[in-house]
This record gives structure tokens, sequence and C-alpha cells, in this order.
């Protein structure tokens, strides 16, 4: 049997000319082309054929030319832009080919993007939630019930990588409140979440594998100092870092908690092959969770970039790894 010719669809920086009106950050969820370059490494060190297809644009053109190599599995990293649904551009025109894919569905894809619909089902499995509620406008502000005392958390309802978060997004009054909330609601075209703000550490759990999934080593993530936000929310290309700090104190308890409610939320979700789940603490030191990620970043400075170098391995060869499940799950290893 020869080597597998496995799809690669993808959003790098700069695939889409930019749209009128669109926010300063619009790009943030794409990948470099380092990304892309690793993947095809890591495809190759599994002995197989990487084929770069593009976006879910280029996939579409290709199958209505009749274009399309022919593929065997498809791996789509593709993020698109606009509708919450636009993370399952691809994976559904892919099962339109009827082509095995790696990675979550178009289903688990559409809903972990929304927080709001992702908090119900994790919180309906046993995964505590932040107390939040989800404004459509402006007005709503007047007759809601807010989901605890200030500081609060305001961000969009379904982004993703930090996406519509930077200092701004913790608000001390109501009159910060009501200006982020606008901001939020017209930038962004969607309704706003307000949560709860949680001042604890923040941590991100990586799970590989199926029935159940693998818990890879939890990682902190530094926050800034003079907000408690994820330092990757707010720094800036360009710019200096922030004053940053990782108060937390990772023991053996509070990892395995988090393994524990990570996985769950990975099988709630229904999630595949692989996800990225984040949590905070509370007031308490008790975790929250914060979003699940089916579609985490595999650039060389992220969480699996990060892992590699723990491990003291290529991230090639960890991809490899990575991927080697969803080709298992295919019954294609």
């Amino acid at each position: 049997m020869g080597a597998l010719a496995i799809g690669l669809v993808y959003d790098v920086f700069g695939s889409y000319p930019p749209r009128p009106g669109e926010p300063p950050d619009a790009e943030v969820e794409y990948e470099p082309r380092a990304t892309i370059d690793v993947l095809e490494a890591a495809i190759a060190t599994l002995g197989q054929r990487a084929i770069r297809v593009g976006n879910a644009h280029a996939l579409l053109e290709a199958s209505q030319a009749g274009t399309l190599p022919h593929l065997d599995a498809a791996l789509s990293i593709a993020e698109g832009y606009g509708s919450r649904n636009r993370e399952a551009w691809a994976p559904v025109l892919l099962d339109l080919l009827e082509i095995p894919q790696l990675g979550s569905d178009a289903l688990s894809r559409s809903l972990s993007l929304d927080k709001v619909w992702t908090h119900a089902v994790v919180s309906a499995a046993g995964v505590p939630v932040p107390d939040h509620v989800s404004v459509e406008t402006p007005r709503d502000l007047e007759k809601i019930n807010l989901p605890g005392p200030f500081p609060l958390f305001v961000k969009p309802r379904w982004e993703g990588t930090a996406k519509g978060i930077d200092a701004g997004s913790r608000v001390a009054d109501a009159a910060a409140l009501a200006e982020r909330t606008r901001l939020v609601i017209e930038r962004y075209g969607q309704p706003a979440l307000i949560e709860r703000f949680l001042p604890g550490p923040e941590y991100t759990v990586s799970l590989v594998g199926n029935d159940p999934p693998e818990v890879w080593p939890v990682l902190q993530r530094a926050l800034a100092r003079d907000s408690g936000i994820g330092l990757h929310a707010v720094e800036r290309p360009g710019r200096p870092a922030p004053a940053h700090h990782a108060p937390g104190t990772l023991g053996g308890d509070l990892e395995a908690a988090l393994g524990r409610l990570a996985r769950r939320a990975f099988t709630a979700l229904r999630c595949r092959d692989f996800a990225r789940a984040d949590f905070k603490l509370d007031a308490h030191g008790r975790p929250r969770f914060l979003e699940i990620n089916p579609l985490p970043t595999f650039a060389p400075d992220g969480s699996f970039g990060i892992l590699a170098e723990l491990r003291g391995q290529p991230l090639d060869r960890l991809l490899a790894e990575v991927l080697g499940h969803g080709l298992a799950r295919l019954g294609l290893a």
C-alpha cells in the first residue's frame, strides 16, 4: 500500500483581503506558514503525503472545478470568518465529498465556538463554569441580572484565540460595562458574553486521542499583573510585553482535577483526536472552565510547541503522534 494522501485545509495570515468594517484583530486566529510546514513534516514522519489545499474557499473551488486531487483523509485547521459556523465550513465540504477527517466534526466545532452553548453542555456534564449572561443589545443591560459583583469580564460570545479580548475586557463599574458591551456587539457583530471575573491563575490542558483521550501535562499561562488577564490576550506584536507573572502552584491534585474536567468536557462535546481546554481558578481556588478549542494551534510557539520542548522532542514528531491517533480512529494507521 502506498502513502496516504492527506489534505491540509487552512487559513494563514493574509488568506483573505481586508473586509470593510472588520475588527483590528480579524486575523488573530489564522496561522503562520510555519504551522503548515510543521504539519506537512509531521505527516511525512508518519510515512504519508501532505496535499496543501488552502482555505475552505479553495477546497470548494477545486471540488467544483474537478481539480481537487484524490485525498484519503484531510485535516482542516481553517477558521473562516464572520459566522459562528465558520470553523465548520471545511468539515461540511469534506463531509459532502465523503473525505474522512482528522479532528472534531462540524457540529462539535460550531457548538464549541459558541461559549454559551458550550457552557450549557459541559455544565450539564458536571464541569463548573463561570456565572455568565449573554447580551444581544446594549439596552439589555437594563433588564438583566448581572452574573456577579464588579469586576466583570466582557468578550464576544463566539470567538477564539482571545479575539475581542484586551485589557479593557475587565470592567470595574456600570459605565465601563455599558461601553465595553456596546463595543463588542458593534465591532464583532454578535452578542456580548458577560462573566464573573475569575481572579486566579489560568491553565490550559491538551488532550490527545480517543475513548478516552489522554491528558497531556497541564501548562500554566502567564497573567498580566495589572489586570489578571492572560498575557496572550493583552500583549501586542511590536510592543513590549506588560508586566506579568504566573501566580499558581500546579500540584498533583490540581493537575489531576483539571485533567478530569478537561476530559469530561471533551467527551460531552464529542471532540475527536485532539483539543485544548482552558480553565481559570475562582476566588476560592476552584477550577472554572473557560472554553475548549477543537482547533488548537499547532504553531511552533503554541501549547504543542511548548510540550514538544518539555519532552525534548522535535515538534513534527510530537504532531505525528497527535495525528496518528486520528488515522487510527479512521482505520488508516
